[in-house]
């Protein structure tokens, strides 16, 4: 059920992983006396919600060869976390499911490149959860949530793979319209969804019973 024949982990294997990163960067933060527990309820939906973002990272309409793809809504479901229990638990969904996507899917040159491009570059989806309290909170949590991500893989490309870049090609401008390509395309598909009327209701229905 956890490992296939070949000894790696299975979806669920998987899933279980980011579900215990999870759990235990919250742990670790009512430890250090940073913020109050979270209560099973709201651990169980955001374990949720982290579950469907790592199931659906392995949906991918396109791949890049050095790494970055289109997933199906896979961002969208790490951003929900944040725009139901803000910021603080955003943040740290978001690094878990960076330290997962670290092991299914790793392109690693460097230590400080897999910071950057893992645990910092996904941290930024909790973003979302500054927005959580506002009108539209999803719709523009959720937009600067992907800046955020674009922001340190622009970052990382500069910095880490500037060699990638054709000749005569600025490193910054090769940087963009890479990492622009997937995230972008990720980001339009996602925002027509979320702002269809029927979607969006639904969306508001779901937080409500996730902070009840």
């Amino acid at each position: 059920m956890f490992y296939n024949a070949e000894g790696g982990l299975t979806t669920v294997g998987y899933v279980l992983t980011a579900i215990a990163i999870f759990a235990l960067l919250i742990i670790l933060s009512v430890i250090a006396g940073k913020k109050k527990a979270v209560n099973a309820k709201q651990l169980a939906f955001a374990a949720g919600a982290l579950a469907l973002a790592v199931v659906t990272s392995y949906i991918k309409l396109f791949h890049l060869p050095m790494g970055g793809s289109v997933t199906l809504f896979s961002m969208f479901f790490v951003t929900l976390i944040g725009y139901w229990y803000g910021p603080a638990v955003g943040l740290m969904a978001g690094v878990a499911y960076g330290l997962l996507q670290m092991i299914l899917d790793p392109y690693i040159v460097s230590l400080p490149q897999m910071l950057v491009d893992y645990p910092f570059a996904f941290g930024a989806l909790g973003i979302a959860g500054f927005f959580s309290n506002r009108k539209n909170g999803m719709l523009f949590g959720y937009i600067a949530a992907v800046c955020g991500r674009f922001l340190f893989a622009v970052l990382s490309g500069v910095i880490f793979f500037s060699d990638y870049a054709p000749e005569g090609m600025s490193p910054l401008i090769y940087s963009i319209s890479y990492n622009g390509s997937y995230l972008l395309a990720e980001a339009v598909i996602t925002l027509i969804l979320i702002s269809v009327p029927a979607v969006k209701k639904a969306l508001a229905q779901v937080k409500t019973q996730a902070l009840a």
